[in-house]
Order: structure tokens, then C-alpha cells, then sequence
């Protein structure tokens, strides 16, 4: 039961990275390298608000996801707003120099030791137990609520709103959609900005549950495979992707922490020699990456 536990606690934390993975990839067909280092940002973020504020804690997470939201909306201007009409392949490179650039930041401002960010909020990551004597954390719970409301969240927005119809548009023709009237840099700023926010979010309860160090984005790159897996393009493809990366990881911590680490990179190869495409991605999205 306890490994049940821990596949679905990793799994949450896994879907609510990749989502931001898929939101910018499926709005502007850009692969965002730097997206784990947007993630760790996000618990810099809550360990710098509470260190200066000793209000409600809830105040703070609040606050600490809005900079990760914000964070997104300046890439996308300061930055990625120019990359407009240039090749995907300059764009992915340009993720690839943010991500080295918000390192050195993190180090050079925060340093390189580790925080534990909860000291600060008053809060306790109390252990609960469930069937079968299995224990989850407080902010693992956190973890798994926090994914589903974010997925459905996600679902209906993109599939029954006007925003989401237009955001999909963008995504698919943005020369057809400019043409209709739709200002695609709004949607492709507010994908960046949900895909910040998610990962923020994600790097937030990361940093509650078990500390914040700067190489925090390297779980960033290891939810990668994920989005690969389920399919590039699929946001329904996140949770059976996410399941299927977590079960081996865990699994692979009875042979080693090694091996855990190595886990999704050896499911990555194995989907691409089956299914290049992934589990629920088209075979033109693969083709065009």
C-alpha cells in the first residue's frame, strides 16, 4: 500500500510540472527547457516572502504562487514575445540559455545551501496514516488535490471556454487565428503564465515537503520524460504518463537511488522505440519536434 502511496504522491507532482510543459508547447509549439528552473523559483519565491512577512502562511503560498504566475508573463515579453516568427529550434535554445541564467541567479541571490521554508510558516508536514499502516505527508495530500484541481481546472477551461477555444486555435494555425482577430501574443502569454504558475505551484510543495536546494530543477528535467511519454501535445496524456514514470521510479528505488534517477530516461527510450509519438500525442507533432 505504501508504494501505492508514493507512486501517486509523485505522479501529482510530476502532472502538475508537465502541465506547463504541454500548456506552452500546445499554445506556441515551444519546447521550454527552463521550465525546472521556473519550478524551483517558485519555493525561492515562498522562502523569500516568508522571511520578510510573518503573516498567515496561506497569505504567503498565495502570494508565492502569484510571483510564480508573474514570472511566465515576463519571460514571455522581456524574452520569448520576440521569438515570434523565428524557428522553433532558436526558441528552444533560448529556453536552454534562461534555464543556465536563472541558476547562476538563484545561487548568486539565495546561495547555494539549503531552506526549509516550512520553519518559516508556522505549518507542520504531520505524517498521516491510511489503509495497510501506509503514511502520506500533509503537503503530499497538498500534492494530489492540488493536481486534480489543477487538471480539471485545465480540461474545462481549454475544452468548454472561449479563451480555451482561442488559446487552441493560436496553437494550431496562429496565422489563420491573427487573421480572425485573435491577438495570439494574449494567449501565448497567458500559457506561459499558467505553465509558470503550475510549476511554481509544484516547486512550492516540493519545498514544504522536503527542503529547497538550488538543483531542485534537475526534477524538472526528470518529469521531462513524462510529456514525451503521454504524448507532447496531450494534456490528457499528463496522468497515464505521470503514472507510468512514477510507477518505474519507485520501483527502481528497491535497486538503488541511482537507478530511481535513471528510471524515466530508460521509459523515455523504450516509448520512442514503440510509439515516438507517445501514449495519446498525433504522429505529426512528432515529426514536427
Amino acid at each position: 500500500m505504501q508504494l501505492v502511496v508514493n507512486v501517486i504522491v509523485l505522479a501529482s507532482l510530476y502532472c502538475l510540472i508537465c502541465c506547463g510543459y504541454v500548456l506552452v508547447y500546445r499554445a506556441s509549439r515551444v519546447l521550454n527547457l527552463a521550465h525546472g528552473e521556473i519550478m524551483t523559483l517558485g519555493g525561492y519565491f515562498l522562502l523569500s516572502i516568508t522571511l520578510v512577512t510573518t503573516g498567515n502562511p496561506f497569505v504567503s503560498l498565495g502570494l508565492a504562487v502569484c510571483a510564480s504566475l508573474l514570472v511566465g508573463l515576463v519571460v514571455y515579453f522581456a524574452l520569448m514575445k520576440f521569438m515570434a516568427g523565428e524557428s522553433v529550434f532558436a526558441a528552444v535554445l533560448v529556453t536552454v540559455a534562461l534555464g543556465i541564467l536563472l541558476r547562476g541567479l538563484i545561487t548568486l541571490i539565495w546561495t547555494s545551501q539549503s531552506w526549509h521554508p516550512l520553519e518559516n510558516l508556522g505549518l507542520t508536514n504531520t505524517g498521516h496514516k491510511l489503509l495497510g499502516n501506509a503514511v502520506i505527508s500533509t503537503f503530499g495530500i497538498a500534492a494530489v488535490l492540488s493536481a486534480i484541481a489543477l487538471y480539471v481546472a485545465l480540461f474545462v477551461c481549454l475544452k468548454f471556454t472561449r479563451w480555451g477555444l482561442r488559446m487552441r486555435a493560436v496553437g494550431e494555425n496562429p496565422l489563420l487565428a491573427s487573421q480572425r482577430g485573435i491577438d495570439i501574443h494574449k494567449y501565448y502569454s497567458l500559457s506561459w503564465g499558467l505553465a509558470a504558475f503550475s510549476g511554481g505551484l509544484a516547486g512550492i510543495i516540493m519545498a514544504c515537503d522536503s527542503g529547497l536546494e538550488p538543483n531542485m530543477y534537475v526534477i524538472g528535467l526528470m518529469a521531462f520524460p513524462v510529456v514525451l511519454v503521454g504524448g507532447l501535445d496531450s494534456l490528457g496524456g499528463v496522468i497515464p504518463g505521470s503514472l507510468v514514470v512514477a510507477l518505474a521510479q519507485v520501483a527502481a528505488i528497491s535497486i538503488s537511488p541511482q537507478a530511481s534517477e535513471v528510471a524515466p530516461f530508460i521509459v523515455l527510450l523504450c516509448m520512442l522505440l514503440i510509439r515516438p509519438w507517445g501514449l495519446f500525442g498525433t504522429k505529426e507533432e512528432w515529426e514536427r519536434v
